[in-house]
């Protein structure tokens, strides 16, 4: 069992950047990824981003790339989500989630899930 925990969500302007953070605690293993989603009101569930544990090997989706940088510390098992730029399409709750040793951009992909962190961008 993981339990994940996000946190650094909250009202920025656009242009501005903010910094999530996903505590993890459990059963972690080493090559499994850590992947970052968002939800926004009506929409799907969105992958942003993954990494892996063990190498920090990142991958993103087109519309984040060059804004927002993935990183983790092993050693306090927690993933960084680093906003740049941020404009209001990134407005959404934020996920971590993880428990699988691949980098699967579906949602369906990962077991274990954080509770969300609201990220509102105004212009």
């Amino acid at each position: 069992q993981v339990r994940l925990v996000e946190s650094g969500g909250g009202l920025v302007q656009a242009g501005a950047s903010l910094n999530l953070s996903c505590a993890a605690s459990g059963r972690i293993y080493v090559n499994d990824f850590v992947a970052w989603f968002r939800q926004a009101p009506g929409k799907a569930r969105e992958f942003v981003g993954t990494i892996r544990w063990s190498d920090g090997t990142a991958s993103y989706t087109d519309s984040v790339k060059g804004r927002f940088t993935i990183s983790r510390d092993s050693t306090k098992h927690t993933v960084n989500l680093q906003m740049n730029t941020v404009t209001p399409e990134d407005t959404a709750v934020y996920y971590c989630s993880t428990g699988v040793p691949y980098a699967g951009r579906r949602s369906s992909n990962y077991p274990y899930w954080g509770q969300g962190t609201q990220v509102t961008v105004s212009s």
